[in-house]
């Protein structure tokens, strides 16, 4: 009985994954690897970095996440799919469109400006915009990512359109597009040093003449 119990402790343990750590979180690892990711860039980021970062080591990691490129994917999907639940929860207000716009300015600033460390902006824009050049999957996953943001706004932007309180004349994809450039300008801009007070008058006066369109 004791022999036929070692045996089967012994086959239990060869069908766990290979050193993965005890108590593993993909959800707290995925973060970690984000955190690495946005800290050194993607080029400069090496496994050894994400393996000491996430607590793994490398044959862990490729059979959580698999190689390197894909377990950025997966962070900076992972990064859209919580800026598009922030969002739409602040857009979905009711309120008037100016200080719902400004929430989402100030919720950016926020995330850009951590409460320790330099500023990074934006994990996306600081990440993936380098990478999109001659990475086809990133460009795709970018490309994706700025596209539903674009989204989100132009939602909001309509319904002010419906509502009349932008004319019937203005076009809600256009002004989203502009309202997302202004998210982008505001997230390079904290990395070369602007201040966050003087990105949040930028933001003020660029909510102001989208909505005198």
């Amino acid at each position: 009985m004791v022999q036929k119990n070692a045996k089967a402790a012994s086959v239990a343990a060869s069908k766990r994954p290979r050193g993965r750590p005890r108590g593993y979180d993909p959800e707290l690892a995925l973060r970690q690897a984000l955190e690495a990711f946005w800290t050194q860039g993607y080029s400069a980021t090496s496994l050894d970095d994400l393996g000491a970062a996430m607590g793994m080591n490398r044959p862990s990691l490729y059979a959580a996440f698999g190689d390197k490129q894909a377990l950025y994917l997966k962070a900076l999907e992972s990064y859209w799919d919580q800026a598009l639940v922030a969002m739409r929860a602040l857009l979905s207000r009711e309120e008037p469109l100016a200080p719902a716009l400004m929430r989402i300015y100030d919720a950016a600033l926020s995330l850009y400006f951590p409460p320790s460390g330099a500023p990074r902006g934006c994990f996306g824009i600081s990440t993936a915009a380098v990478e999109a050049v001659t990475a086809p999957a990133i460009r795709a996953a970018f490309e994706g990512g700025l596209r539903r943001i674009d989204k989100e706004f132009e939602h909001r932007i309509a319904r002010a359109v419906e509502g009349g309180e932008l004319p019937g004349t203005a076009d809600p994809r256009t002004l989203a597009e502009i309202a997302s450039a202004l998210l982008h300008t505001l997230a390079i801009r904290s990395r070369y040093g602007a201040s966050r007070k003087e990105l949040r008058r930028l933001a003020e006066r660029a909510v102001m003449h989208m909505l005198q369109a």
